[in-house]
């Protein structure tokens, strides 16, 4: 089995590049997730995405598969580690779903990514922490990131929470 890393925090703080740096000791073969799919973004959005991609090593880039750890699972060949970057953003394409189907295929993922033979890092946001948003989309967008992130940590052999570029291990 391999070993499950969760980074948390908030936005810019150093997450996405403390997970590379922790993927690098893995090799060449890490396969790194990004969970968001750039072609309906804006021009800002695009721009992100362009600068998270220039950051990573000449990784294989899976972006946004429905069944991450079914589509690891068929590599070839197999990963030496895996970056999911970010969870958050996971969440965010399947919001069209209800909660429990949501809660339900991340737990599914979370068993087939605990049970895989490679280290994995799960990055997610810490977003729960501002005040409660007005729509309700995005108070059940808080409220089910918030979940997803106690289901990883539960899951993580480690988690750690990073705050303006320092890493505090939670556990």
């Amino acid at each position: 089995m391999g070993k499950v890393i969760f980074l948390t925090g908030p936005v810019r703080s150093g997450k996405s590049r403390r997970a590379i740096n922790l993927a690098r000791a893995w090799g060449d073969g890490v396969v790194f997730v990004a969970t968001y799919r750039a072609g309906a973004a804006d021009a800002e959005m695009r721009a992100r995405v362009a600068r998270h991609r220039a950051e990573r090593p000449a990784w294989r880039t899976l972006e946004a598969p429905r069944d991450v750890a079914a589509t690891l699972a068929t590599l070839l060949p197999p990963p030496t580690g895996v970056v999911l970057d970010c969870l958050t953003l996971w969440l965010g394409d399947r919001l069209d779903g209800s909660d429990d189907a949501i809660l339900a295929a991340w737990a599914g993922q979370l068993v087939q990514l605990r049970a895989a033979p490679w280290p994995v890092v799960i990055v997610g946001n810490e977003i729960g922490w501002s005040p409660v948003p007005e729509h309700p989309v995005l108070r059940r967008f808080r409220d089910l990131a918030g979940s997803l992130a106690q289901a990883t940590a539960a899951t993580a052999d480690e988690a750690w929470l990073l705050v303006a570029g320092c890493p505090v291990r939670l556990k």
